[in-house]
């Protein structure tokens, strides 16, 4: 009988350092699995926070020949594209202001009342706007008509006249400002 002699065995102290190795490479493939879809995951979720807000940016509102040569205020809607956390709305309604022109110039008032949010009215037989939830009444500057519950004067708005391709246009800073106070805070 030829019989082969039997393998030695490992020493004890080789087969724990090769489980340990083993093991401890496991865990770190593992952990390294794990946190890159937790990452990716989280730099997803907080991605609307890290973007930089709209307001306040130059919003291009008509042309120039749009706005009545007259000094009539004319209320026009601001259109902009707007980005809800992950959605993006273009040329969406962001707001309203009143525009009036005097000669070259042209002023922006923010169409929201200063006291409460309502929208303001311009009233053309009293040359006045009126908000119409507290009666708020402003004069065609935007200034306040006393008695009024409202804490200020109208907002009044940037405005840059700038040439297209479609001539001369109207570009207003547009914001939205804390109502309620009689300092004019933008919102955020």
């Amino acid at each position: 009988m030829n019989a082969t002699p039997p393998k030695s065995a490992p020493p004890p102290s080789e087969v724990d350092r090769r489980n340990f190795l083993v093991k401890a490479g496991a865990i770190v493939l593992g952990g390294i699995v794990s946190l890159v879809p937790l990452a990716i995951g989280l730099a997803a979720a907080l991605d609307p926070l890290r973007r930089k807000s709209n307001s306040g940016d130059f919003v291009r509102i008509a042309t120039l020949d749009a706005v009545p040569a007259d000094g009539v205020p004319r209320r026009f809607a601001v259109l902009s594209d707007r980005t809800d956390a992950w959605t993006k709305f273009p040329n969406e309604p962001i707001g309203s202001i009143y525009l009036r022109r005097t000669g070259d110039q042209v002023e922006a008032l923010n169409s929201i009342c200063p006291h409460a949010g309502c929208f303001v009215d311009f009233v053309a037989a009293s040359d006045c706007y009126k908000c119409p939830c507290h009666n708020s009444t402003f004069k065609i500057d935007g200034a306040i008509i006393q008695p009024s519950p409202s804490p200020r004067a109208m907002d009044t708005l940037k405005v840059d006249i700038r040439e297209d391709a479609t001539g001369k246009a109207v570009w207003v800073q547009f914001e939205n400002f804390y109502t309620g106070i009689a300092e004019k805070l933008p919102k955020a």
